[in-house]
């Protein structure tokens, strides 16, 4: 395990270099004027003129070649500075995403929850009653969440359940009047954690399913049947647990999904995370806060697998072993 987490951590310079290279690349290469971007989104609506340009592109250093900014860049992350914010009239990056942060991990743990619980609970039900109307129904939901826009979803829970019923507020992460701005109201974080974890859990659903009858399958599970266990005990005690183990594989290399449907989730409900800054900075074409929030996200993603692949190694008894 050590040497895994350490070839895992030497890679992980590499692959955000990559990562920050293919982001600074894209944007470079975008059609998107960063000054021109900057002053439509300004409050006062100045118009563009070529003094005001030139006084950007000289305080951006967008007047140095492609290579020169990227090394610039690059320098100073090494030295700890991700640079200030375009977007946010200046302010250091680094404050933007503390800022930013908690309510993204919120959201993105809570709903990661409710796709694991729900999941199972209805892969097996569908596995448990296969070919039955409720098999049907748990698949077609679960097609149906693969394959529908999660912000078309995310647009109708906010027109059913916030305009129509008005049972639930239809953005931000807490009461404009409370006193404590910075705190995760649940009932505001309810309706983006259910409707993330919708647009998410057809995945897991089918793969919990398939992988329950493939292991149904087995010779063992048929001996135990044929010892007299019951439907109940074969399903719970011999099936499931062998059928989670490639499960906790899946969890980390669907994070990288889950991010990327939180930025639609967090832009629909106003939900003041990473990934409505995202979108932010990206229609700002604000560079630094742009490639922070890639390199974020980056690590986030191979910590998730790192830790999904040591959790495959802990539980199953075959990889254990051959570790001996």
């Amino acid at each position: 395990m050590i040497a895994v987490v350490g070839r895992r951590l030497l890679a992980l310079p590499l692959i955000l270099f990559a990562v920050a290279l293919l982001v600074f690349l894209l944007a470079w290469a975008s059609p998107y004027d960063p000054a021109e971007a900057y002053v439509q989104g300004a409050a006062a609506g100045d118009a563009l003129t070529p003094e005001l340009r030139e006084q950007f592109e000289r305080a951006w250093g967008l007047e140095d070649p492609m290579p020169v900014q990227f090394l610039s860049w690059l320098g100073r992350l090494v030295q700890g500075d991700l640079g200030e914010s375009r977007y946010l009239s200046g302010a250091p990056v680094v404050d933007a995403l503390k800022d930013r942060a908690y309510p993204s991990l919120v959201l993105l743990g809570s709903a990661l929850g409710v796709v694991l619980v729900g999941a199972l609970l209805a892969g097996v039900a569908a596995a448990a009653f296969r070919d039955s109307p409720l098999d049907w129904l748990i698949r077609t939901s679960a097609y149906a969440a693969t394959f529908v826009p999660s912000f078309w979803v995310a647009l109708l829970a906010v027109f059913v359940f916030a305009v129509q019923l008005d049972w639930l507020p239809a953005a931000g992460a807490s009461n404009l009047r409370s006193v404590d701005g910075g705190r995760v109201e649940f009932r505001h974080l309810l309706l983006p954690m259910l409707t993330l974890a919708l647009t998410q859990h057809g995945w897991f659903t089918l793969y919990v399913r398939d992988t329950l009858l493939e292991v149904l399958r087995d010779d063992y599970v048929r001996f135990a049947e044929a010892q007299g266990v019951g439907r109940v005990a074969v399903l719970f005690r011999h099936a499931l647990p062998n059928a989670l183990i490639p499960f906790v594989t899946l969890i980390g290399t669907h994070i990288p999904e889950l991010i990327g449907g939180s930025i639609l989730i967090e832009s629909v409900f106003g939900w003041p995370g990473l990934g409505n800054l995202t979108r932010q900075a990206a229609i700002a074409v604000d560079i630094p806060l742009l490639l922070a929030i890639v390199l974020v996200g980056a690590v986030l993603v191979v910590l998730g697998n790192l830790i999904a692949d040591l959790l495959y190694r802990v539980i199953d008894p075959r990889i254990r072993e051959s570790m001996r």
